[in-house]
């Protein structure tokens, strides 16, 4: 099976050797996405607003690939402290409808950059 990367100027860069996004056959995986604002690079300022830039983030890598957030069938989100599941949660749910797609959220010792909260996601393609 091929795979091609996926590229846009309207999510940040690839911070290492990696691509933003890889769509292997019909499916789109996402690389995990901080709240870093595509513009300026910079996090944005705590963690609801950190979760709200990186699904802004997802869904731009996702219309990229020819995706998008309704086609998501699973995502994994970082938490730098899971006190802070309840907050992630309310953006979450902003951002996806019934049926939500499967997730797994951890608690992680460091995010790179020091961000609070990243996610990931895999999609099918429209």
């Amino acid at each position: 099976m091929s795979k091609k990367q996926v590229a846009t100027e309207k999510a940040p860069g690839a911070i290492g050797p990696y691509s933003q996004a890889v769509i292997a056959g019909n499916w789109v995986y996402t690389s995990g996405q901080l709240g870093l604002n595509p513009e300026t690079g910079a996090l944005a300022e705590g963690v609801v607003e950190q979760a709200r830039q990186s699904l802004s983030n997802v869904k731009a890598i996702l219309e990229e690939a020819g995706a998008s957030l309704e086609h998501v069938v699973k995502t994994t989100v970082y938490l730098k402290d899971m006190n802070d599941f309840t907050a992630v949660n309310e953006v979450y749910s902003s951002f996806f409808t019934e049926p939500y797609p499967a997730r797994s959220a951890v608690e992680v010792a460091r995010l790179p950059k020091d961000g609070l909260v990243e996610i990931e996601a895999v999609a099918r393609k429209k």
